[in-house]
């Protein structure tokens, strides 16, 4: 009896043995397979709206304002009536120079008769040369104060017109600065409302000059630049339906800043952009042929703070690639060099591997990829 169980420790013992001292399962963790795509890079740059047109609108001629002849926030046309000036002053002052005019043309229909008289005598030798002249000279100068007349008639059929104040651009007047009966001059530094052009805005940005020496030397032609489309970031974190384009861009660098100024325009069929907004402009800065994009989750730092990615390789054994890193593209990092598609980066379990480590990878689904945080990047 003795014996079968000194036997049956002997069987037993090296078993139990080999399970305590056995090795651990391999580690599970998440990996992305990386795919090779053309991607746009883009810059993004603060800015504010601006109309594509502004009209201050003030007086031209001085008086009371009678009558107001819009309604604020409304659209107006280029021409129409927006004040009405009392013209009663301006209306006499167009029948003074009308009467002034009549009485210059009779003063001058009489020296002509004179001179037509006098050109007779003389040639009859009746009256001499000097008396000819005089007449000449006298019809020369009531022609001239006939000239005056109309041109003082003119003045004051503008200034009459001026006492209806017109809209000098389309688009979207203010609110009114001026009421009825208030006195207003000509030229002063008050505007009376403010129209404004809304049906395309225009959104200044600044860009360092560096930046823009590398998009223009990253093979982009001058055409492709104003061709290519810009995407517009409201306050509230939304993309603006409408896409922009580059229109101008400042020929100077601000000496103190080192920046350029460009000038973007988009459309507002809806008047939903307003001057003054602030917006965050997407500017495309150049592209990249067959990038891969690895998850900023998958990159970590070494030592030296150089970028590392854990990789699986076709054994399931873990891999430390260095890589250099382009810069950023939303939530992933664009890789120029250290890997390549269809490797298979590790997202999740970092903390719990090592390099040459069996692992068991498990494809991360595309729902938890699309709402990866941008900001995971582990350091």
């Amino acid at each position: 009896m003795r014996r079968l169980a000194l036997i049956g420790a002997v069987f037993v013992a090296p078993a139990v043995s080999a399970q305590q001292q056995g090795e651990a399962p391999p580690q599970p963790v998440t990996v992305v397979t990386l795919e090779a795509q053309d991607v746009t890079l883009t810059t993004k740059l603060p800015g504010r709206v601006q109309a594509s047109g502004e009209a201050e609108v003030r007086p031209q001629v001085g008086g009371i304002i009678v009558e107001r002849l819009f309604d604020e926030g409304t659209d107006v046309s280029r021409g129409d009536p927006l004040y009405r000036i009392d013209p009663a002053s301006y209306e006499a002052a167009k029948a003074s120079a009308e009467a002034s005019l009549a009485q210059a043309q009779a003063q001058a229909a009489s020296a002509e008769r004179e001179l037509k008289r006098q050109q007779e005598l003389r040639d009859r030798s009746v009256t001499s040369q000097q008396t000819l002249d005089d007449a000449l000279a006298a019809r020369d100068v009531a022609e001239a104060a006939v000239k005056v007349a109309e041109a003082q008639l003119l003045s004051s059929n503008i200034d009459l017109e001026r006492t209806t104040i017109r809209a000098p651009l389309t688009g979207v007047v203010g609110l009114s600065d001026a009421t009825q009966g208030a006195l207003v001059t000509a030229g002063q530094s008050t505007a009376l409302t403010t129209i404004r052009a809304l049906d395309t805005v225009n959104v200044d940005v600044t860009q360092s000059a560096a930046e823009m020496l590398r998009w223009r030397r990253s093979g982009q032609a001058a055409a492709e630049e104003s061709e290519a489309r810009v995407s517009l970031r409201l306050a509230d974190g939304e993309v603006y339906e409408h896409t922009g384009r580059l229109a101008a861009a400042e020929p100077h660098v601000n000496e103190q800043t080192g920046v350029v100024v460009l000038r973007l325009e988009f459309p507002n069929p809806d008047h939903f952009l307003l001057p003054g907004m602030y917006v965050q402009v997407e500017l495309p800065q150049g592209s990249v042929s067959d990038a891969v994009l690895v998850p900023q989750e998958g990159v970590t730092r070494d030592r030296r703070g150089r970028p590392v990615a854990m990789v699986v390789n076709a054994d399931n054994q873990v891999e430390s690639r260095q890589i250099t890193i382009q810069r950023d593209l939303e939530n992933a990092w664009v890789v120029t060099e250290g890997l390549d598609a269809g490797d298979r980066v590790i997202v999740a379990g970092l903390q719990k591997i090592a390099p040459g480590q069996t692992v068991t990878p498990e494809e991360r689904d595309a729902t938890e990829t699309a709402a990866a945080d941008p900001g995971a990047a582990t350091e």
